[in-house]
């Protein structure tokens, strides 16, 4: 007997056994979760004056939080560690992470490092980054050798003569 191909049909069968595949991770003994590495996710905003940094860092304590800048690099590290974990209980799903963490970018040069500040808020780390005043752009006008046009209507001018 022959069977017309169906290509959802194999899309299927494909989705099916990624899922089966994926299902028995779930199974995983949590001595088996270790903590790990995992980096941190940036914004970065120029404008005229500084550069502004935000970094998500929900559920750290500001004070376990090391944030270096040095040669142009700014470095954010820090650790979470592990909850205590219960051992009558039955995880299902473990997302949350645990460990260390370091996150570092190159900035342009022509950032004044002793005024660099640091606020920490609801899980988001904000530094704002000024600028020093020789790379802040420049407004500059421009001269023109046109005469200077006066704005007057006809009956000014024949009054004033």
């Amino acid at each position: 007997m022959l069977t017309r191909w169906d290509p959802f049909r194999e899309m299927m069968i494909v989705r099916n056994a990624r899922d089966r595949r994926f299902d028995g991770n779930l199974a995983v003994a949590p001595s088996s979760w270790k903590s790990f590495n995992w980096s941190v996710a940036l914004d970065v905003v120029e404008n005229d004056d500084e550069f502004i940094v935000k970094a998500s860092l929900p559920g750290i304590n500001p004070d376990d939080l090391e944030i270096t800048f040095s040669d142009s690099r700014l470095t954010i590290k820090g650790e979470v560690t592990e909850e205590e974990e219960l051992e009558e209980a039955h995880y299902h799903l473990r997302e949350r992470r645990y460990g260390s963490f370091t996150r570092s970018i190159k900035l342009p040069s022509g950032i004044e490092a002793d005024k660099i500040e640091a606020k920490y808020d609801s899980g988001i780390l904000k530094l704002h980054l000024p600028k020093v005043e020789e790379v802040k752009p420049k407004k500059i006008t421009i001269k023109t050798s046109a005469p200077e046009v006066i704005d007057a209507s006809a009956e000014e001018v024949i009054s004033e003569n």
